[in-house]
């Protein structure tokens, strides 16, 4: 009979993926990434720190300091930037994320009001969960990266029909067009949209996303290409903007997203 005398079951029963995620609290992480400058640094801290009611002021103070622009990019962005990261190592998680762009939202706004012309765009994305899909949670978190990235976003929301998304792209000629699905019913959406959108002459990347795609799916039909996590979708989408075709963000994803 085997005896458990004396045996240590602490690494049996460790919960590995608890001690990873909590391995980084956020004042650690905020230590590592946030701007060196302090002007910028404090406005990095009003975001990541969810703090919508003191924002405001802290960014009225920084932009009698620095550039409205720079205020933007490198204090309200790299706060949120931030935030992502924490996400991405689940440390926050959709309250946090969410609560932290309403932060730098307000910030935004008022710093573009200084801006000559305002803020301009990097390029139009389009966005939308999946016809017959209901779940838009993630498509919520990647469209509040995309933006705080400096894109426009169009959300079409959810259950959205494949003849309106293809319509869209065709009214609006987007950088690309993302789709969230959650479950694999719906998902067979995309492959119409990219069928569609060959049809018709567009060579639009069609980004498959969401809980029932993989990688694999999403590459199996032309203009597929994929984002697995709502952070890798700015990523995806530079370099898209530095002439990328769906073709070679296919060949070189995990260079571009870091796996």
């Amino acid at each position: 009979m085997l005896s458990c005398e004396g045996a240590d079951f602490s690494k049996v029963l460790k919960r590995y993926d608890i001690d990873l995620q909590v391995e980084m609290t956020p004042q650690e992480m905020a230590a590592k990434l946030l701007p060196a400058d302090p002007v910028f640094h404090k406005v990095a801290e009003e975001v990541m720190y969810m703090r919508f009611k003191t924002v405001g002021p802290v960014v009225a103070q920084a932009i009698k300091e620095r550039d409205p622009l720079d205020v933007i990019n490198k204090g309200l962005v790299a706060g949120m930037e931030i935030v992502a990261k924490l996400y991405a190592e689940h440390v926050y998680y959709l309250p946090e994320i969410m609560m932290a762009a309403k932060t730098m939202e307000i910030g935004i706004a008022l710093a573009e009001k200084q801006v000559p012309g305002g803020r301009e765009s990097k390029a139009t994305i389009v966005m939308h969960a999946a016809e017959g899909d209901p779940h838009d949670i993630g498509k919520n978190i990647a469209a509040v990266m995309m933006r705080s990235s400096g894109y426009t976003v169009i959300d079409m929301g959810r259950d959205v029909p494949v003849v309106d998304a293809v319509a869209k792209v065709e009214e609006v000629k987007p950088l690309f067009i993302s789709g969230t699905a959650l479950m694999t019913t719906t998902m067979t959406a995309f492959p119409a949209e990219a069928k569609m959108l060959k049809d018709k002459g567009y060579n639009t990347p069609v980004m498959g996303c969401g809980g029932a795609v993989n990688r694999e799916y999403a590459n199996s039909y032309d203009l597929g290409i994929y984002s697995e996590k709502a952070p890798q979708t700015p990523l995806i989408a530079q370099k898209l903007l530095d002439g990328y075709d769906w073709q070679k963000i296919r060949e070189e994803w995990d260079n571009i997203v870091g796996e």
